[in-house]
């Protein structure tokens, strides 16, 4: 499973022969104590400790019920659980204290027990009756290893699932979500950085904002001075997930509507989209996206230019994530969202960490390689660089990134 912050999904695998039997998602249940995971850091610091670490057990115990349910298969036939997750979430998972990866220098207890020589792996392993998930008590259940900080073992799942270790060209990966990872690299040299993006993107912080479900407005463009439009499951809109809202921002500024900086015309306090159904975005709307989207920027910018690279030298750029296969890629680039990486350069990989998950729920071999693989990559603070908030202030520009990394300049 990949435990996101906003969506978890699951995938019920048959160990037999590998084919995947059923998957299913849901909402986080852990979204009450905030939308984001410095929130619930702190939220699982007070007085409620614990209550996060509960609700995502029960929350996939009832999935499994379900699942189990529909498919006539008795709980206790699951005899082993991958899970993927960023640092906060899989830890919350395993029940551990995760104060510590809210304070700097921001690494888990377990990074710190590596660091320190107390254990040899960032992954975790335990019995599911200690965990009170209720599939086979004696069930292991494997979390993948954390990579550093706050990228997580939802990235290491990625890597699996790109096969990064056999990469000879430079690479990179791209998860977009609540917080975006940044891979740059191949098999022998990787650097990698984190990216507070928020849940902008992800229905949360946008009036109208929403995530991809049924009644979210996925794709739009202008037409005859008005927004067309589509929605997941062709009805009537209620709001627009997070493509649309891409799509949106480019078309504001290809029709000169919004400038770089967010501002309407005549300096309007909001731009209606759908006026029949009252779906509006604001400037604080256009704020919220543009630090979301100044997130990813910086993440891609700082460690494409630490490793020594632009844009055009990036032989594919493999973009993952919740919303990444509904994403207009040309409309990404042009509002400086995705690097200005060539188009057919860009692969779409969906769910990356689910598939990583699966691949070494099925294999020790790819757990093993997995871990030599961890060793291999250096992470990067993106707030310890000296330049980081002009980068920063650049990025919040609704404009392309500039083709060269060395277009921004340490200051």
């Amino acid at each position: 499973m990949d435990l996101g912050t906003t969506t978890v999904v699951i995938e019920l695998v048959d160990l037999e022969n590998g084919e995947t039997l059923a998957v299913a998602s849901f909402e986080n249940p852990q979204r009450f104590g905030g939308s984001d995971i410095m929130n619930r850091i702190s939220y699982d610091g007070g007085p409620f400790q614990g209550e996060l670490h509960q609700a995502i057990v029960k929350g996939l115990n009832f999935e499994i019920r379900e699942l189990c349910k529909r498919l006539r298969v008795r709980r206790r036939e699951i005899y082993e659980v991958a899970v993927a997750g960023n640092s906060t979430m899989r830890d919350l998972f395993f029940g551990l204290d995760v104060q510590s990866i809210g304070q700097k220098p921001y690494k888990s207890l377990i990074e710190h027990e590596v660091l320190e020589g107390k254990r040899r792996s960032m992954s975790l392993t335990v019995e599911a009756a200690s965990l009170g998930v209720q599939v086979h008590p004696r069930a292991r259940i494997f979390g993948l290893p954390l990579i550093a900080s706050h990228v997580g073992a939802d990235t290491a799942a990625d890597l699996v699932a790109i096969d990064m270790e056999r990469q000879d060209e430079v690479t990179m990966l791209v998860d977009v979500g609540t917080n975006t990872e940044v891979v740059v690299g191949n098999g022998e040299r990787m650097m990698t950085a984190s990216c507070p993006a928020g849940p902008a993107f992800e229905g949360g912080l946008v009036k109208y904002g929403m995530p991809g479900c049924e009644g979210a407005i996925e794709s739009i463009g202008a037409v005859n001075g008005r927004f067309d439009y589509r929605t997941i499951g062709g009805v009537e809109p209620q709001g627009i997930c997070g493509s649309g809202l891409i799509d949106l921002l480019a078309e504001l500024r290809r029709t000169d509507q919004m400038t770089p900086k967010g501002v309407f015309p005549d300096r309007a306090f909001e731009i209606n989209v759908v006026p029949e159904h009252g779906i509006t975005l604001s400037r604080e709307d256009a704020s919220n996206l543009a630090q979301a989207k100044a997130a990813n920027f910086c993440g891609q910018y700082i460690v494409m230019r630490r490793f020594g690279i632009a844009p055009g030298d990036v032989r594919r750029l493999y973009l993952a994530g919740g919303f990444a296969n509904y994403v207009n890629v040309a409309n990404a680039i042009e509002i400086g969202f995705l690097a200005p990486v060539d188009r057919d350069r860009i692969v779409k990989v969906g769910n990356a960490a689910v598939q990583g998950a699966k691949a070494v729920l099925l294999s020790r071999s790819r757990r093993e390689s997995l871990e030599r693989l961890i060793g291999r990559i250096e992470h990067v603070e993106l707030e310890t660089t000296p330049d980081f908030f002009e980068v920063f202030v650049e990025g919040c520009q609704f404009k392309p990134m500039p083709p060269e990394t060395a277009d921004l300049k340490v200051g």
